[in-house]
């Protein structure tokens, strides 16, 4: 088996984490009297981290420094209580976890979701796996697609990039896996289309989560 490990993105790959960020984000919104968004609008939003998210969000007439760090705290304020309220693996995710673990396939996540919010996600909604390595956004690690984090994994799991699998949903992740000489697989369940994938490096797409077996062998 050519692959030794499996670097997972969060939102969109391990889990459907939408509804909460979109609700608590709308209460921002709210706040200061902006529009809402739906769901849909969301899926674009998520993917490059929390400030950008806030950004993304805003009406174009405010988006000035000042108003994007205060919704970005309040942001946060508000999704921290509610990470993991609607939150949920992806249906098959909880197997597929159990079939890696069976062929000691080690697992870890790369996340653009903060730091602390990324391993409260892991800790709480998928406690029952050994992920030996979860990063999330910090000020020591640079955002995807910047693959410092994915290298720092393969240093940690003691594992050669090549050996590594990086699963994940956009094409900032597929960017992240090139970089990083990993094989980039896309996640068709999650919130961007194949086309994104795929311009955007994907080696292979797979549409429900027991497919990533078939490239185990």
């Amino acid at each position: 088996m050519k692959f030794k490990g499996i670097i997972f993105d969060l939102d969109g790959t391990l889990v459907d984490s939408l509804e909460d960020i979109a609700e608590s984000m709308n209460k921002v919104l709210l706040r200061y009297g902006f529009e809402t968004h739906d769901l849909q609008a969301y899926k674009y939003f998520i993917g490059n981290g929390i400030k950008n998210l806030v950004r993304e969000a805003l009406p174009h007439y405010s988006r000035e420094d000042e108003m994007i760090s205060k919704c970005f705290d309040l942001m946060m304020e508000e999704y921290r209580d509610h990470c993991t309220v609607k939150t949920k693996p992806y249906q098959g995710i909880g197997e597929l976890l159990d079939e890696l673990t069976k062929h000691d396939i080690r697992l870890s996540v790369f996340s653009n979701k903060v730091d602390e919010l990324t391993k409260k996600v892991v800790s709480t909604l998928l406690p029952n796996w050994n992920f030996e390595v979860v990063i999330g956004a910090s000020s020591d690690i640079p955002r995807k697609p910047n693959p410092e984090g994915a290298f720092l994994i393969s240093e940690t799991l003691r594992i050669p990039p090549a050996d590594l699998i990086y699963l994940g949903d956009t094409g900032i992740d597929m960017q992240t896996a090139t970089r990083a000489s990993m094989y980039a697989v896309g996640a068709l369940w999650g919130y961007r289309t194949d086309e994104e994938l795929i311009s955007n490096g994907a080696k292979n797409l797979i549409l429900h989560p027991l497919d990533l077996l078939k490239l185990l062998g």
